[in-house]
C-alpha cells in the first residue's frame, strides 16, 4: 500500500519534532546527540523523497537537489560528515523546510 503525500509530510514533521527534542538533550558535539539529530534529519528527507514529484516541485523546487544531497551525505558518508555543515543546515535550512512542510500539510488537508 502506498502512503499518501499527506501521510508522508506528517511523518517528516514527526522526524523534525524528534530532531528538535534530541537537540535539548545536550550539545550537538555530543556524539549521541549528533547521531540522533543526523538520523532524524536523514529520515525526514528520505520520507519527503517518497512524496510525489508535484509536491517536491511545489514546495521545495530548486532546493530539493541540495536537500537530497544532504540526505546522501548523512546516509552514505557518515564518517566524513562535517558537523559544522549539519549545524548550519539545522540552524538555517531546517526552519524553512519545516515551514514548507506545514504549508503543504495545510493545503493537503483542505
Amino acid at each position: 500500500m502506498s502512503r499518501t503525500d499527506e501521510e508522508l509530510v506528517r511523518d517528516a514533521l514527526n522526524h523534525l519534532e524528534m530532531l528538535k527534542y534530541h537537540l535539548t538533550k545536550g550539545p550537538f558535539e555530543d556524539p549521541t546527540v549528533s547521531d540522533a539529530v543526523n538520523m532524524r534529519l536523514a529520515a525526514a528527507l528520505e520520507t519527503i523523497s517518497q512524496t510525489s514529484t508535484v509536491l517536491r516541485d511545489t514546495y521545495f523546487s530548486d532546493d530539493w537537489r541540495h536537500m537530497k544531497s544532504m540526505r546522501n551525505r548523512i546516509s552514505h558518508g557518515y564518517s566524513l560528515l562535517d558537523l559544522e555543515l549539519v549545524q548550519g543546515t539545522i540552524a538555517e535550512d531546517v526552519p524553512h523546510f519545516e515551514l514548507q512542510l506545514r504549508k503543504a500539510l495545510r493545503e493537503l488537508s483542505t
